[in-house]
């Protein structure tokens, strides 16, 4: 079929076609009489994944990559990308929040003053700027690498993990979740926690910026739900968990993106959802938990973050596990 055909055919433009022509990600063939473009039904296959994956806003170059995944058979590769554009638009949607927030606090400042305060602006401006930069999220601790050999550590008393048992029996606990309850555990892993709270009867999701961890994960735990994505920018819609938890990752985070997290946690729980998070302590430089490789040197884990659920409404406590592990528990919308 001609070019018109196609575009009619498929719902777009002539002149849209092209462009995918010029890009390189189709290569129609053209009659040898007229010269006109030719679309076989590969084509225009090839032209549907094209606009469908343009739909899901990726880029130009991306789409040249999850084409050849798809031309190789690399179905599994092909989601993770997916994935991956999956955690960027949530962290975009995020952005846009964050801006319309923004805009929003200078029209009240213009509004509620004669003059244009300068100062109020530019202090907007870099405090959404800086949440902006905070959402860069960087993994410098290898977790595709050491996801073979994660579940054979942790359970096996690994100095890494100290206590890590005992901590996910109390997390789950201290949550006491009923049947049928939905649940989302950040930084899952290879869903060790989210097992337990499946045995107890709960729907779990979960959510790891590791490709191998969540391979494992889903291996382990096919009926569990689990996403690309991290603290950041949680892959899911405002209000849908009764509970989220989280062990032994919400250290890696400084301690402004632990605030930013908490935000996150608390956009998509119900309205008396709960929070539990479990992990690593560091009151001060006294009580310091033993230096490991694969743990944040950042001073995150001096609990700051505690300061945050009282002025956002929640009801809080903090459990010493052990010199070295917290369980930090949190309920919102208490009468």
């Amino acid at each position: 079929m001609h070019i018109k055909e196609a575009a009619k055919r498929l719902g777009i433009s002539a002149r849209a076609i092209r462009f995918y022509e010029e890009k390189g990600l189709i290569a129609p063939g053209k009659e040898l009489s007229s010269g006109y473009r030719s679309f076989t039904e590969q084509e225009i296959w090839r032209l549907r994944t094209i606009v469908a994956l343009r739909e899901s806003g990726m880029s130009i170059s991306g789409i040249q990559a999850a084409l050849e995944q798809v031309e190789r058979g690399e179905h599994d590769e092909l989601l993770h990308y997916l994935e991956l554009q999956r955690s960027v638009l949530y962290a975009r949607m995020l952005e846009t929040r964050q801006t319309l927030q923004t805009t929003d606090h200078m029209i009240g400042l213009l509004q509620g003053s004669r003059g244009l305060p300068l100062e109020d602006f530019y202090r907007l401006a870099q405090d959404s700027r800086e949440v902006r930069e905070l959402r860069n999220w960087e993994d410098r601790w290898n977790f595709d690498e050491l996801a073979s050999s994660h579940d054979e550590r942790v359970w096996s008393g690994d100095s890494a993990y100290p206590g890590y048992r005992e901590a996910l029996e109390r997390t789950v606990e201290e949550i006491n979740p009923s049947p049928g309850e939905t649940g989302l555990d950040l930084g899952t892993g290879t869903g060790n926690l989210a097992g337990l709270f499946m045995e107890r009867g709960a729907v779990m999701n979960g959510v790891d910026q590791s490709k191998e961890m969540l391979r494992i994960c889903r291996s382990k735990f096919p009926d569990m739900t689990a996403k690309i994505g991290n603290f950041l920018a949680v892959p899911y819609t405002d209000g849908q968990f009764d509970f989220v938890v989280t062990s032994f990752a919400f250290h890696h985070l400084s301690v402004r993106q632990q605030k930013l997290a908490l935000n996150e946690m608390a956009r998509v729980l119900k309205p008396q959802g709960r929070i539990a998070i479990a992990g690593f302590i560091n009151r001060n430089a006294d009580e310091r938990a033993p230096a490991d490789k694969h743990r944040s040197d950042s001073p995150a884990g001096v609990l700051d973050f505690l300061d945050w659920f009282g002025p956002n409404g929640f009801e809080s406590k903090c459990i010493r596990l052990s010199p070295e592990l917290y369980l930090a528990a949190a309920r919102r919308g208490l009468p």
